[in-house]
Formats: C-alpha cells, structure tokens, sequence
C-alpha cells in the first residue's frame, strides 16, 4: 500500500459507497445523504448517524455512531474501541504528545504499557502519523479506531486539564505562601482566565466536580502522597483511580475546596466538615459535604455527592417492594413510637430516611430532623445540625426539638445512651421517631439497644421496628445474560464499563416487633431465639431478600453473598 493510499481521508461520498457495498443502507438513503450534506468539518460517521437510519442487520435498532465505528472497524480492520474515560492513564494520554500534534491529527493516545502505545484515531486510512510518533518515543504504535465525538470530547477535556495542572505547579511552585488563595477565589468568580493568575486551580476543580458528576460517582477522594496526589472516583460502591496530580497542586485544589466549603482553609491540622451547593449545566442543583482528614503528607479530602433527585425516589426506586413495603407503609403509618434503620455506612440508610420523610411530610405535620451533617436540604423539613463544639449532640437537639410541636422526628444516629433515652422519651409520648443505628441484622438492634443501657420495658413499649439494609450492584439492563442455574449473569459492556452492573438497590430485613417477640425481649436476650421466633412470623433475612432480587433477575447471588451479613 503506498503512502498516499495510507493517508486516504474518510470522505462522506467513500463512506456512502462502502455502506451501500455492505447493504446497510439503501440508495434512497444515499441520495437523501448526499442532498443533506453541507460544507462543514463534521466527521462523514457522524453526519450518517445523525439520521439514525434502520439497521438492516437488526430489526427495531438504528445505524448509530458506536455501529458504524464498530462496523468501519471490521472494514478497515482496525479494532475498535469504546473509550471509557476511566480506564485511560490520563497523564501518558496528554504527556506523550502535544495538543497541537493530537489535534492536527485527530488521535488520542490511549494506554501506555509494555506492548507499546495504543493509539485512537477516528480516520482508519490516514496512519503517516504512526512512524513519527513512534521514532519520537521510541515505542511500537498500536493504531485502534475510536469514536470521533468521544476523541473530540476527551482530547479537548484532558489536554486543557493538563494545560491548567502544569500552570498550576509552576504557581504553586514559585508562591511564597499560600496566603493567596482567598484572591484566587476572588478571580474566579470574575471569570478571569491568564497565565499568571490562580485561575488553573479553579478550571481544575471545575474539571473535577462536572467529570465526577458525568461519571456518577457517589464520593471523590483526593489523597496527598509524597510526590503526588491521588483523584479516585466511587462508582457503585467501587473506587476507581481518575488521576495524579502533583503533590502542590493537590494541596493547592484542597484549599480551593475548602474555601468553597466555607471552612478554615489555614486550619491544617484538624479534622473539618462543610458542605457544597454546585448547579449543573443541564440546570439541576446537587449538594457535596466535604471533610478533611490531616494525615502525613497533608490533608485528605473525601467529597460525598447528593443527588437531590433521590428525595424523589419512591420506595420501589429504592428497593422496597411487596409484603416489606406494605409492612414498613404499616409501620411508618404509626402515629407514635421509634423505628430504627440499621446498616453500615454507605448501605443507604439515609436515602430510605428521607424517602421516608418526604412521604410523611404532608402540610398537615410538622416533619423535624437533627442530623450530623445535615445531609440534603428539604425545604419541607425543619433541620438541625449538630454542633458538638457547643455542646449540642443528639441528645441535646432531639430535646430542643421536643420543645418544637413535632409530630415527626428524625434523629441522625443513636450513638449512646442518652441519645436512646431521649429517642424513646419521644416515642411514648405522642411522637414517631426515625433513627439508625449500626448493626449487622435487624435482630441485632434489640440486643446494641440493650447493651447501650436500654431498658427492656422501654425497648417493649417504644419500639415498632427495624429495617435492616444493604445496597448491592444491579445487572446491566443492556448486557445481563440469563444463567440456567442462577437468574442472570453479569456479561459486561460499554454501557456499565464492562462490569456488568450499572446502578445500585437494596436489600431489606424488616423486623416488626410483635407481641410474641416482646416476650423475648429482656437483659439477656437470646438473639438466636428471636431470630427463630421472627423467622417463625415471616422474617426475611437480609440474604433471603436478596435472593428474591436474584430470581427476579435484578442482581447476581455472588453480589448479595459479598454484603449479607454472615457470607
């Protein structure tokens, strides 16, 4: 093949004549193409599959981009490769070639490692490209075909976000002290952009909360290391690596997050919380509470994202279905008493809380919380935070809050004694109470009570029920394929990363206490027997729960058993 032949640019009227050769589309289309086409630079794969024509090969589906790269794959034969954004080592990516190279050919580098580097291009006959590059690295080229929109979208993102990272080291660098970054947040809001201002910190940040948003993340970790920092991502429940940022310009993206957090950012060496409000383009606003943790090369922040369209789940959206839902629509429909949600950190309990809340919040009630922190703001709730510097915990707000008429209350978290006296206290006097507790099973809540100090009578005449909860990975809508033995099996694709799941649900153990499991209930509870008797009244464990969801096709058996207590 010569070299002109190589360097071949796709052109619309090539494409056209290749895919009427394949039959996949017709010659009314072709001529409905050619009279659309303009004079502009979009990709000829892109003009096609913006008229989402019908794919002969697969009834009911449409040619989009991702079948025709596919399919341009095979003819060229090249392989093709959906782009996770995720899973490219950003810094080789914009390290081992200029913006200026990458652009003029339209490539983005892909991965770096031992069989050389992989290269993306969008134009599988243009490759002259392949020999310069690989006599400036020294390292064989492995030339892949890609999306044009997706090399486009994150040559643009990631080489700006390095443009903004190199700016921001030589800064950080040469600064005196940190003492300027309250002019830095002073710039940005200007909405002043030069190279010698701070204004790198701010596109980083910027960078970082829309590319977390994007890939829905639940939390962001930003970890100082000796030489650089680490951007790690929790997507359903996993941490995912995102990219490493010089150890100043780590430190330098801290403050600038604390500062819009509204906390100390000359405070280094305590733990501290805060909280931002951010809107999106798309224009839906979405809550992150920020908390540093100073550890040995600086500190440590942990961002956790609130998605406020989650006080819109219903309890379907959230997992509860069937016999438990309307056992815990029974329970919540109470108009006095204490029911307690358990589960590990990060196992929902705070989204069935709200959901909760928002269901019972009619005008007609007075809906009270106190929360450390306050988790999402609800306009139709009065919510109180915990300030433990002065003096007000738990205890000390449920009680302000009884002073308040409340018909409902919530309170964040049952950690000692006094603050279950109080919960109680509320419970037998007019009051339904909601609050969480850390235990493995929803019988296991009896005997923590118990062992916080609680009475027993108190416990028999107070307590309605416990909802024990954990979250697990929900299959891939797109991929799941059905398993003989166990429901469906988790294949993997581009939709869900090739993991196989995409989203999250939970599993539930509710407990209503009975008359019969009152009886049981004293100082030395035998929580294997009230296991038994609640069994005996159609108790669902945690592991049969999830189970239900595995037959129902929702999950995987391996999913639940990684999270049921016990397995």
């Amino acid at each position: 093949m010569t070299v002109s032949q190589k360097d071949r640019r796709l052109t619309l009227e090539c494409l056209l004549g290749d895919l009427l050769d394949a039959r996949l589309i017709s010659h009314d289309a072709v001529q409905a193409l050619r009279a659309q086409a303009t004079a502009s630079d979009t990709h000829p794969l892109e003009h096609v599959a913006h008229q989402a024509l019908p794919d002969p090969r697969q009834p009911g589906q449409r040619l989009n981009l991702e079948t025709l790269c596919q399919w341009l794959g095979r003819r060229s034969g090249l392989p093709y490769l959906h782009i996770d954004p995720l899973q490219l080592d950003l810094v080789a990516t914009t390290g081992l070639m200029s913006a200026t190279f990458a652009q003029r050919h339209g490539i983005l580098v892909i991965a770096d490692d031992a069989q050389g580097v992989t290269v993306a291009s969008a134009e599988p006959y243009v490759r002259s490209w392949e020999a310069d590059l690989a006599q400036v690295l020294r390292r064989p080229i492995r030339h892949v075909l890609a999306s044009p929109v997706q090399i486009r979208q994150f040559s643009q993102a990631f080489f700006h976000l390095a443009h903004s990272v190199n700016g921001a080291s030589r800064q950080q660098r040469g600064a005196a002290s940190p003492g300027n970054l309250e002019h830095l947040l002073e710039l940005g809001a200007q909405g002043q952009r030069s190279e010698d201002d701070d204004a790198h910190i701010v596109t980083i940040v910027d960078w970082l909360l829309q590319y977390a948003f994007d890939q829905r993340a639940s939390d962001i970790h930003l970890e100082p290391r000796r030489d650089q920092g680490q951007l790690r991502f929790r997507i359903d429940g996993v941490l995912h690596p995102v990219y490493q940022f010089p150890a100043e310009v780590t430190l330098a993206v801290v403050s600038r997050l604390k500062t819009l957090g509204r906390m100390n950012v000359a405070e280094k060496r305590r733990p501290q919380d805060g909280r931002i409000k951010t809107r999106l383009p798309a224009g839906n606003d979405v809550e992150l509470r920020l908390s540093t943790l100073p550890t040995t090369f600086g500190e440590k922040l942990v961002m956790r994202i609130f998605d406020p369209h989650l006080m819109q789940h219903d309890f379907h959206q959230l997992g509860l279905a069937g016999d438990t839902l309307a056992c815990w629509q029974a329970m919540i429909g109470q108009r006095h008493g204490l029911i307690l949600v358990t589960g590990p950190t990060g196992s929902g309990k705070t989204s069935t809380l709200y959901a909760t809340l928002k269901y019972l919040a009619t005008p007609q009630v007075n809906v009270c919380t106190v929360e450390d922190p306050i988790e999402m703001v609800e306009p139709r709730f009065n919510q109180l935070q915990v300030h433990p510097a002065i003096d007000l915990g738990f205890a000390e707000g449920a009680r302000a809050l009884l002073r308040q008429d409340p018909d409902i209350i919530m309170i964040g978290e049952i950690r000692d004694l006094e603050t279950a006296q109080v919960a109680f206290q509320a419970a037998l006097t007019g009051h339904l109470v909601l609050s969480t507790l850390h235990t493995n099973d929803a019988c296991s809540a009896i005997s923590r009570l118990i062992e916080l100090g609680v009475a027993p009578h108190l416990i028999n005449a107070g307590l309605i029920g416990v909802l024990a909860q954990r979250l697990v990975r929900t299959l891939c809508a797109v991929c799941k394929v059905p398993n003989e033995r166990s429901g469906y099996s988790a294949a993997g694709c581009n939709a869900c990363r090739q993991t196989g799941y995409h989203g999250r649900s939970a599993i539930h153990e509710l407990l209503r206490i009975s008359t019969a499991l009152k009886a049981g209930i004293c100082h030395d509870t035998d929580l294997a027997l009230l296991r038994r008797k609640a069994a005996e009244e159609g108790l669902l464990s945690l592991l049969q729960s999830g189970e239900q969801k595995v037959a129902a096709g929702l999950t995987t058996r391996a999913e639940v058993l990684s999270v049921a207590p016990g397995n």
